[in-house]
């Protein structure tokens, strides 16, 4: 079977599917791969590279659809950028990639009748069988890691402390909400940096996890008790605890010169967490980065892909962080794919194992059913 890998379309998107060390990996399982000129080049792979490593190269990026029996994306279907042209899928193809399965509704039914098969990679179980497949982790790392590093670049202090001729510099305090991936990363890259971090989570489970990176927990009193799925995924609550959540976080809010918000709730709105006002506590110069701002975000303020500023305070709204880290974020996510790949491949052609939990899990339309296993989950 043939694996293509076009150029992706997004407008902010500079990461390519499978890189050239990948590709040597599945060219081994016994595939053949076309990938369209270019589709490597901002995440620093050339074309060179992927004939070297045994790629046919395509110069036109509808002859990957055209050539191709699996079709690879970072971002396709309703993941995509929605101004960004259709792509040009044929019957019977193979699409594997995160494609926004909790935004296609309509769109299932007609790639089922087309008989084309598709993997939405967002919906990886959380189990240790497939952490080598879990996109969505490599991803979070990533967006937590780059939000710390955007927040240190745009602070107009040091984040360390320092003892100097001149005085003592005190550290900066950061704050970060949600300890999921992104938000543990956060925590530890603040802390390599020096920061004094403290961070809060509805989940009391992720207390040692935090409090294992140095920060120190911030927890509220009256945790809900229904905080987390099947997954550890945090749940979404209702509003009156949402309000009783802000008052608690009034204070450490207010002293701190970095906030990095992560709460997300997947495929869902994310929960509106930290008012105005909390932010114009803050002094003027700090610092919000809002991950969460893709679902909405978790600040009033927020605006997807903006910078707002409140009383001399700046609120980001990244929409796709590890896009901005285009070399290592094609690294892990082509890992990824690899691993997922392996679990398909016999012989150079694909096994559709619906017995298997991770393809049951993430398998949205098969031999013409729209399978939908994530609402399946919701329910």
């Amino acid at each position: 079977m043939r694996i293509g890998v076009p150029s992706e379309t997004g407008a902010d998107e500079t990461r390519v599917a499978l890189t050239p060390s990948g590709a040597e990996e599945l060219l081994e399982q016994g595939f053949d791969i076309c990938v369209a000129t270019g589709a490597g080049n901002d995440a620093g792979h050339t074309d060179e590279a992927y004939r070297t490593a045994g790629c046919e190269i395509a110069n036109d990026r509808s002859a990957v659809f055209e050539q191709s029996d699996i079709i690879l994306h970072v971002r396709g279907l309703a993941a995509n950028d929605p101004d960004a042209p259709a792509d040009p899928y044929r019957d019977g193809q193979v699409i594997i990639g995160q494609v926004g399965p909790h935004q296609l509704d309509e769109k299932l039914d007609e790639l089922a009748e087309r008989g084309i098969s598709s993997f939405a990679l967002e919906l990886t179980p959380r189990i240790s069988r497939a952490q080598s497949m879990d996109v969505q982790s490599s991803m979070d790392s990533l967006s937590g890691y780059r939000a710390m590093t955007i927040a240190a670049k745009e602070l107009p202090k040091m984040i360390p402390m320092e003892m100097t001729a001149a005085g003592t510099i005190r550290p900066a305090d950061v704050f970060v909400l949600g300890a999921g991936v992104a938000g543990l990363k956060a925590i530890s890259t603040s802390e390599r940096l020096g920061g004094r971090t403290r961070a809060h989570d509805i989940r009391p489970e992720v207390k040692e996890e935090v409090e294992s990176l140095g920060a120190e927990f911030f927890a509220i009193e009256e945790e809900p008790e229904d905080v987390a799925d099947e997954e550890g995924h945090a749940k979404e609550q209702e509003d009156d605890f949402y309000e009783r959540q802000r008052q608690m976080l009034l204070d450490v809010v207010g002293k701190s010169d970095i906030m990095i918000t992560t709460a997300a709730v997947p495929g869902g709105q994310a929960p509106e967490i930290i008012s105005r006002e909390m932010i114009e506590r803050m002094d003027a110069g700090s610092i919000v980065v809002d991950i969460a701002a893709a679902g909405g975000g978790n600040c009033a303020p927020t605006r997807a892909d903006e910078t707002v500023e409140i009383d001399g305070v700046k609120v980001f709204g990244p929409t796709n962080l590890p896009a901005t880290i285009p070399h290592t974020a094609s690294q892990l996510f082509s890992s990824n794919l690899v691993s997922f790949l392996k679990l398909l491949a016999e012989d150079g052609d694909l096994v559709i194992d619906t017995d298997d939990e991770i393809i049951d899990a993430t398998l949205l339309t098969h031999d013409g059913i729209n399978r939908e296993p994530h609402r399946d989950k919701e329910e």
